[in-house]
């Protein structure tokens, strides 16, 4: 077996090469077989002819007129009656000299009767036929013998010309096939060299752009595509790394204000124990951060089963450190129920609380109400709202409107908010109508 694999090429181009080296020449061996077999069959066809034909003219001096057959003498006696053998029934009438062992073979083909062939070697092969005679009075049997050696040589020649003849085109066959496959596997040693030099991020270059043979563009526009699915994943890891840094910013900060704030001068027991609830807290949302993230990067969507009381999930989303000096909640009834489970809500609505806070100046309102499709909030803020030239990029990843307005921020929220309120069935979106200040709406499935 390793023997085998030792002698099979490694290269597609030596594979195809030999697959077809090896077809041509079981072709070559099947045409050859068949050929010399015609060709030694017509030879023998040729040698009967002769023997028919000097059997017709030694019948000439055959006289069967009569009652007994006689033999008539001619001018071109001794080259007739060369390899000749005359009979009447079973009895010989004439031999050539010196042919003992013949002229047993020839016996036995008279005794048998009719106009029949055999092929006989005594020294060389020979080649006897038996030529019926028969008269008015009499029968006779004409047995001519022909030497076969110069037809079996021109066989012979024949099957070694068709031998060369194999081989030459058996060397051609390989070589064209080499150069063929060669040239056709061209663009795909192209396509590898190309492949090994581009950037499966940062590079636009693609297979599809050159323009090749159709099963070449067929697998150039499938490995297109894998790049593009490859650099989709790449940028949605990078989105999703951003987007745990960011929603992680604000549990983070609040652990590390809480230490900094315990660590500055003692504390008593009391104070102690609160420091501890808040960085609970904060841990328990960066947890719930995590999960939350990471399930929608699993599934793509995080339309799973649940349902939320959503007064609740807002006023536990309004305790923040870095809120107003006015923060409002108002609802259009007690029992506002969203098809959602509470991390996403939570996950929805915080940045665009944590962004309305960071601009109002002095007041932010969540308004929650019914809608006939579901539930609605509202958050909005008295701050200088959003500039009109960035209304239409207010949801694009990494963009703000002012990066030197001296608030820290990735502009990630925004979209994150909307994102994961789509995967649930619901929309995020800004109201350019509402002045002055802003106004985000949340739209959200009935539970």
């Amino acid at each position: 077996m390793n023997g085998v694999r030792r002698l099979t090429p490694r290269t597609l181009r030596g594979r195809l090469s030999l697959v077809a080296l090896l077809t041509a020449a079981l072709l070559m061996l099947v045409l050859t077989v068949a050929f010399n077999s015609v060709a030694r069959h017509r030879l023998q066809h040729q040698a009967d002819e002769e023997l028919r034909t000097r059997a017709a003219a030694v019948a000439t001096t055959v006289d069967t007129r009569g009652t007994t057959v006689r033999v008539l003498e001619s001018s071109n006696d001794a080259l007739l009656d060369a390899n000749v053998w005359i009979y009447t029934g079973r009895h010989l009438l004439e031999q050539p000299p010196a042919a003992a062992q013949l002229t047993r073979v020839a016996d036995a083909l008279a005794r048998r009767g009719g106009q029949r062939c055999v092929t006989a070697t005594v020294r060389r092969p020979l080649r006897l036929c038996a030529q019926p005679v028969a008269g008015p009075g009499s029968r006779a049997t004409v047995v001519t013998a022909l030497d076969l050696s110069p037809y079996r040589s021109s066989a012979d020649t024949l099957l070694l010309g068709s031998l060369a003849l194999d081989a030459l085109m058996l060397a051609c066959t390989y070589a064209l096939t080499r150069l063929a496959v060669g040239r056709a596997l061209r663009p795909v040693r192209t396509m590898t060299d190309q492949a090994t030099q581009w950037s499966a991020v940062a590079s636009e270059e693609r297979f599809g752009s050159v323009r090749q043979p159709a099963e070449l563009a067929r697998l150039g526009g499938s490995l297109d595509a894998l790049l593009d699915r490859i650099r989709t994943l790449l940028r949605y890891e990078r989105r999703l790394t951003g987007e745990l840094s960011h929603e992680l910013r604000t549990p983070l900060s609040r652990i590390v204000a809480e230490l900094d704030w315990w660590q500055a001068r003692p504390r008593t027991a009391d104070q102690t124990s609160a420091t501890h609830q808040v960085i609970a807290d904060a841990a328990e949302s960066m947890r719930t951060i995590c999960d939350t993230l990471l399930d929608d990067a699993r599934d793509s969507t995080l339309a799973a089963p649940g349902t939320t009381e959503v007064l609740p999930v807002l006023h536990m989303l309004a305790q923040v450190p870095y809120a107003p000096s006015h923060l409002t909640i108002t609802a259009d009834g007690p029992h506002l129920v969203a098809g959602v489970p509470p991390a996403l809500l939570e996950r929805i609505v915080s940045p665009l609380l944590a962004n309305a806070c960071r601009y109002a100046v002095t007041t932010v309102t969540l308004r929650a109400h019914r809608t006939p499709d579901g539930v609605r909030v509202d958050i909005v803020d008295d701050g200088p709202g959003v500039p009109p030239r960035f209304a239409a990029r207010l949801f694009e990843p990494g963009r703000r409107a002012d990066p030197g307005d001296g608030h820290a921020g990735a502009g990630l929220g925004l979209p994150l908010a909307r994102r994961l309120a789509r995967s649930a069935g619901g929309e995020v979106s800004y109201d350019a109508e509402h002045a002055p200040g802003a106004r985000f709406v949340v739209t959200l499935p009935a539970g």
